[in-house]
């Protein structure tokens, strides 16, 4: 039995107007519906569950496979919150740090740390981009994974590859075995994770670790690192409430626990609220705390950014003041030459953020294998939005996606994003005169509300569409004043 991990939502826009049940909305009464659908369709992980933990491996199965059994073994069946002493359980991680003799290691590595509720994967993911067309040698780890677990372990920008996870799983694995007991258990899954990413990215001696918190940040397993070279903040938002706390504030506060005495940190535009408990508590360990503004497009040089959606720019920025901190910190600052100019940032740095790539975050995928006359090709449209703020940018990047070809040069001044790798290689232009049908998956796992989450997506493309006509008609005026 495989591991559950996603529940999808798709939301679809269709120019075939849907009738009956009430979920069907009138997005436009004379052309176009919204079509709501709840899947019971579940991304699978390929961690297999076993029954039985104590059961015998199937003499079938391939020694990945065997990898995955124990992992899953790992998996604990109790709720998050239960009689969970998260912090008596996230002390026992420096155990296991002992038992696998990485003290010294994790000590010694150049580590980028990063929480947030929003923005987290995107941030790092571009940090790691942006160091790697430096010239540095990265580590990237990431949750959650989409398809194959070994996409949370990113060593030069790729996951790595099945041999050196079997080698390094079994090596923290086995070890772990045979010195933890009843007083000292097996590790949960994330916290074996994290010990495991520490464990690769050491010894591939990598020359920056970029390290995404998991869940919070102050009992977060990444946390046991004490001396990050520099930290960030994401964007901030109501999730995880009953971990996490009910008020921005109790977010913000579980968020800044990866804050180290002395060591810089950077956050985004915030609410009140949240930037508030995030200066004091920077405030107490002497952290140098800046707020970063989102990236102007025109420091691209022309270029636009590797992720989709406006919100992007704010993410990047944070990557952009990150890598730089990185790079002074560690001493590189003078040997790349990476000083900004004022009107450009440096090559690599824009590279860096034009290449950077992560499944399942605004990524536009065509179904190859469907040829339907009435609709001619199917889109899907991907995205891990799951909490009310996520799913309103969300809903602007999908509707500004989904228009046509007419429309392009409007799109951009609007979000300055780009049509993805996906949609160029489909030559959509060419075939906007097609019919075509999108479907917009997100992220709905079975702790989440639909109820929360589909009003406002519904409501932002609504609002954008009225928008986009608007703005729309108030050019064709323009226009004709100017003829």
């Amino acid at each position: 039995m495989a591991v559950p991990l996603l529940r999808l939502c798709s939301f679809s826009l269709s120019p075939t107007p849907y009738t009956t049940p009430s979920i069907f909305h009138s997005f436009n009464p004379t052309t176009t519906f919204l079509r709501f659908k709840l899947h019971s369709t579940l991304f699978h992980s390929t961690i297999p569950m076993s029954q039985d933990k104590g059961s015998t491996k199937s003499s079938s199965m391939t020694p990945y496979e065997e990898a995955l059994e124990a992992l899953s073994s790992l998996i604990t069946r109790r709720t998050r919150v239960g009689d969970v002493n998260l912090e008596e359980r996230f002390n026992v991680l420096f155990e296991y740090v002992k038992m696998l003799d990485l003290e010294e290691a994790i000590s010694n590595m150049k580590i980028i740390h990063v929480a947030g509720t929003k923005g987290k994967g995107s941030t790092c993911t571009f940090t790691e981009s942006i160091l790697r067309n430096c010239g540095f040698r990265t580590g990237l780890f990431t949750s959650p994974h989409l398809i194959d677990i070994r996409e949370r372990f990113r060593l030069d920008g790729l996951e790595i590859s099945e041999e050196k996870f079997l080698a390094y799983f079994w090596w923290c694995y086995d070890r772990l075995k045979e010195k933890t007991d009843d007083k000292v258990p097996m590790p949960p899954f994330f916290h074996f994770l994290a010990l495991l990413a520490f464990k690769i990215f050491s010894a591939e001696q990598v020359d920056v670790s970029i390290m995404e918190v998991g869940l919070g940040g102050k009992y977060d397993a990444t946390n046991v690192v004490q001396a990050p070279v520099v930290c960030g903040i994401t964007s901030l938002g109501y999730d995880h409430m009953e971990i996490l706390g009910n008020t921005l504030g109790e977010i913000a506060g579980e968020k800044a626990g990866i804050f180290k005495h002395r060591i810089p940190a950077f956050t985004v535009p915030q609410p009140d609220e949240a930037m508030h408990v995030l200066k004091e508590k920077a405030s107490r360990l002497n952290v140098p705390l800046q707020v970063v503004n989102p990236v102007d497009a025109r420091l691209l040089d022309g270029s636009t950014l590797g992720l989709e959606g406006e919100h992007q720019y704010t993410n990047a920025a944070l990557a952009v003041a990150l890598c730089s901190m990185w790079l002074k910190m560690s001493g590189h600052l003078q040997d790349t030459n990476l000083e900004q100019t004022q009107h450009t940032l440096p090559e690599p740095f824009i590279k860096g953020l034009a290449t950077a790539s992560l499944q399942g975050r605004a990524q536009i995928v065509p179904d190859q294998h469907v040829n339907n006359e009435a609709s001619n090709e199917l889109v899907f449209f991907l995205d891990g939005a799951h909490s009310p703020e996520s799913m309103e940018a969300c809903a602007r990047w999908f509707t500004l996606a989904i228009k046509g070809q007419d429309q392009t040069s409007f799109h951009q001044k609007m979000d300055n994003s780009k049509f993805s790798t996906e949609m160029v290689k489909m030559n959509i232009g060419e075939r906007d005169h097609k019919k075509s049908t999108q479907i917009l998956l997100f992220n709905c796992m079975s702790v989440r509300d639909p109820q929360l989450l589909l009003p406002q997506l519904m409501k932002t493309c609504a609002d954008h569409v009225n928008s986009s006509k608007s703005v729309g008609k108030s050019h064709a005026r323009e226009q004709r004043q100017e003829y």
